[in-house]
């Protein structure tokens, strides 16, 4: 049973809730709407808003996905259910600009972008927001697993207690006045006591099951929304060992990402051990369409270059301090030593022992070494240079 008078007390707003619009941005699945269900048992006067984000193809009927057809009808039903008002915004011009946009041109460019966080950083959390406040609310809550704490005034992020569910790699951009405005009602659940709480409710998307893939990719074919957006992009070119060898060809770079080992559409090396047998993707070569494969010692990677860092602690310029740091919102984090550029926007990350199929495009995230749970920040990727550096490229 969920404790209500915590949910109150995590809503760090004074005074009775029912003098205080709450602000849900309700997906459709089963976090929002548990979300949304909490606050108007705690009595606060509660709104739900959703985006439409896009409007194409499979998408549209797809099942697990966000932001569109049947999951804002979701959305609809669980408001109605609930007896709170619903308002469905169109947000798909902005959304493909800031958004797929984005992804198109980052992919193509030999990157692999996370267009989760981009949505959290333009859309959720700035025209939902203003939104969100134009209509008088003291908060806009989300169903993200993630927590906000405020401690004498210092307002923090730390992960969700369910690590199964921890989604704070994908807000680390969240800013520190949008952090004042944000609330976090799942983040101190698990996914089962959030199913549970869905059930004792009777909402309709209890069972529903989690959302899977980028929300505007259908069946998760990455490759396929580049060329529906960018056609005439992509062009053939060559797969070529790290000795210079052209192995085979390829349709497009955009259906690789680095540290890709299995559907390269080569053999393995001949010839040599086991080790070096296995090719893994090395390297993008975007200027000369080229796929570069090789065994999985050419990914080893020992420092990236970060920028456009948010950083949710008091930083000085010019500063050098451990961290941990996430690469990828699956894997566990490394700790290494950050120097921080007289721009506190950029970065420098030396890992204590090497990294690989580290790529550009992709997040860091960092944390605490003394309370791992407490999210200090995170920039993007863009440098992450590899053992690929006395490589021969073949020009064609």
């Amino acid at each position: 049973m969920v404790n209500i008078n915590k949910v109150i007390e995590e809503m760090d707003l004074e005074g009775n809730p029912s003098k205080h619009r709450i602000v849900v941005a309700m997906s459709g699945g089963v976090d929002s709407s548990v979300t949304a269900a909490l606050l108007v048992e705690a009595g606060f006067d509660v709104v739900g808003l959703t985006m439409q984000l896009y409007n194409h193809g499979k998408t549209v009927q797809k099942t697990g996905a966000c932001c569109a057809g049947s999951d804002i009808n979701d959305a609809r039903l669980v408001s109605s259910k609930l007896g709170i008002p619903h308002y469905v915004l169109n947000y798909e011009s902005i959304f493909q600009d800031q958004v797929m946009n984005d992804f198109v041109d980052s992919y193509i460019r030999g990157e692999t972008p996370i267009p989760c966080v981009r949505c959290n950083q333009t859309v959720k959390f700035t025209d939902m927001f203003d939104r969100a406040k134009k209509l008088g609310a003291s908060a806009m809550a989300t169903g993200h697993y993630i927590r906000r704490k405020n401690r004498s005034g210092f307002l923090s992020l730390y992960t969700g207690i369910d690590p199964s569910k921890d989604q704070s790699y994908f807000l680390f951009a969240t800013t520190k006045k949008q952090l004042d405005f944000v609330r976090f009602p799942l983040g101190s659940l698990t996914k089962n006591e959030t199913r549970a709480v869905a059930k004792r409710y009777e909402l309709s998307v209890a069972d529903k099951p989690d959302s899977q893939d980028i929300c505007f990719v259908p069946e998760g074919k990455y490759a396929d929304v580049v060329r529906k957006l960018r056609p005439g992009s992509i062009d053939v070119g060559n797969i070529i060992d790290v000795d210079g060898n052209i192995l085979g060809k390829h349709n497009g770079i955009i259906d690789f990402t680095i540290g890709q080992r299995k559907g390269i559409g080569v053999g393995g090396r001949k010839g040599v051990d086991d080790n070096n047998s296995i090719l893994y993707v090395i390297a993008l070569d975007t200027e000369n369409n080229n796929v570069i494969v090789g065994p999985k010692e050419f990914l080893s990677c020992n420092k990236i270059k970060i920028s456009d860092c948010n950083w949710l602690i008091d930083i000085k310029h010019e500063t050098e301090f451990r961290v941990l740091v996430k690469l990828r919102n699956s894997s566990q984090p490394v700790i290494g030593t950050i120097n921080v550029s007289s721009d506190s926007g950029y970065a420098n990350l030396l890992f204590d022992t090497p990294q690989f199929g580290v790529s550009t495009g992709q997040a860091a995230v960092f944390y605490n070494v003394i309370e791992n749970s407490h999210v200090l920040g995170g920039g993007w990727i863009t440098k992450a240079p590899n053992n690929l550096a006395n490589t021969k490229l073949p020009s064609a």
